[in-house]
Order: C-alpha cells, then sequence, then structure tokens
C-alpha cells in the first residue's frame, strides 16, 4: 500500500518488522499487528534526545504504550473483520448481519438456539441447490425427519393414454380420470407422522377430554414445500394412508 509521506513510509515499516502474519485455512495471510507493535512502531518516529528517553518506565513511553494499545484493537478487529467476521462458517459479531441477508431464521422451521447451530443453517442456506423432481423433494423432507411419498397426477387423453393396469413401479397410475387441471397438483403421502397417545397416570391425559392418540401435522414441511414447489403447481398433503 503506498504511503504518502516519509513519516507514513517509516511508520508502515517499522510496524511491518514488529508484526507477524496470520495464515487463514486457504492459504490467505492477515496482517494482526498487537498494541505491541505500535508502541514500538511509535517510539521509533520519536525525535532522538535526552527530551526523549526510550526507558519503558519512563511517562513518555507509559503514554506512548497506552496510545498505542487503542491501536493494537483497531487492528485487531480490522484482522478479525477479514479472517474470521467475513467467513460465514466462523462469524461471531456479525451472525445476525448475515442472516438478514439471507432471510434468517427460516419462518418455516424452529430457530436454532446455539451460534454453532445457527451457523451451520446460514450456511446450509447459501450452499443449497435446490431441484424441481420428485427424489429432491422426498429427500428434503426426510432431512427433516418426515417419510413421505409423492404422487404426480395426469390426465386420461384419448389418443394418447392407455387402458389397462398402468401403474409405475410405486404402484402410481400413470392417467387418471378427472379434468386437465389435475397435470398441475401433485400429492404429498406421509407414511409415517409423530404421534402422542394417551397415557395414565401423572402427567397423563383427562378421560372425556383427550383423544386416545393426537397426530402432528407437518407444518414445517408445509410451509417450506410450497415454497420451493413451482409456481404453477399446487401441492396436496395426504394422512389418510398414516396406521
Amino acid at each position: 500500500m503506498p504511503w504518502i509521506t516519509a513519516a507514513g513510509e517509516l511508520y508502515a515499516s517499522s510496524v511491518q518488522l514488529t508484526a507477524d502474519f496470520v495464515d487463514a485455512d486457504d492459504g490467505t495471510k492477515f496482517w494482526r499487528r498487537s498494541g505491541d507493535d505500535y508502541a514500538e512502531a511509535l517510539a521509533n518516529l520519536l525525535p532522538q534526545g535526552v527530551a526523549w528517553p526510550r526507558d519503558p518506565e519512563s511517562v513518555l513511553m507509559q503514554l506512548v504504550a497506552g496510545l498505542a494499545q487503542t491501536w493494537g484493537l483497531v487492528d485487531g478487529r480490522a484482522a478479525d473483520l477479514l479472517q474470521i467476521e467475513s467467513d460465514p462458517r466462523l462469524t461471531d459479531a456479525m451472525l445476525g448481519d448475515w442472516e438478514r441477508a439471507w432471510g434468517l431464521p427460516d419462518p418455516c422451521v424452529a430457530e436454532p438456539l446455539t451460534k454453532g447451530d445457527r451457523r451451520l443453517v446460514l450456511v446450509g442456506k447459501m450452499t443449497f441447490v435446490g431441484r424441481q423432481d420428485r427424489g429432491f423433494f422426498e429427500g428434503y423432507a426426510a432431512s427433516l425427519g418426515h417419510r413421505i411419498h409423492i404422487t404426480e397426477h395426469a390426465p386420461f387423453m384419448c389418443g394418447v393414454s392407455a387402458c389397462g393396469d398402468t401403474r409405475d413401479a410405486s404402484g402410481d397410475y400413470r392417467w387418471e380420470i378427472g379434468p386437465p387441471e389435475i397435470r398441475f397438483w401433485w400429492t404429498v403421502s406421509f407414511l409415517e407422522v409423530r404421534t402422542t397417545w394417551f397415557r395414565c397416570g401423572h402427567e397423563g391425559g383427562q378421560c372425556g377430554i383427550d383423544p386416545m392418540v393426537r397426530m402432528s401435522l407437518a407444518t414445517d414441511l408445509d410451509c417450506i414445500f410450497s415454497r420451493l414447489k413451482p409456481a404453477h403447481t399446487d401441492v396436496i398433503f395426504d394422512y389418510s394412508g398414516v396406521a
């Protein structure tokens, strides 16, 4: 970096002689200068003579050391900005800013509690690559703990469709009797859901009030799929096949 004044050039060189490189994981190097580095540089810039003692216990050197700590703090924070805060995998002080930039926390899922979990969610959001096929949505549901099967619908068309057993390997019919609009529908059938059974005893249910079993709806999946689905389609969530 060019410096305009001779004093600036001397100052820069004196600081660089005492500062150390900090290596990042990707091989990038950062200057990280401490308050002592700045104190040494400032002392080197002072005039020579009896009135300018270099004794560390002198009032002048203690003043220089005190002032230099402020610059060391500023330098350290600048290094943190480059080395830590600019990396979403490591950021701490700027984690909230990163989340706002990427639309987090996600309103569809429970907000993570720890900073480590928040960073994982952030990196996942930044590296997320979606698709518009059945396998992608079934895999995404599995990552959230849901077992589902997706059925895509197609209307029976004369001259195109065939009669007879047109079921595929998963048991879905290739064509169905219905309006042309069903080609824009796809059904998410849940193979299992989270259930809470009635329990007797302490902290159990109350007869006549609580049901024998409560079935938890996949509200998180409903929210996410409604956001990720192709814009021209409608999703139907089917719980009828849950035993």
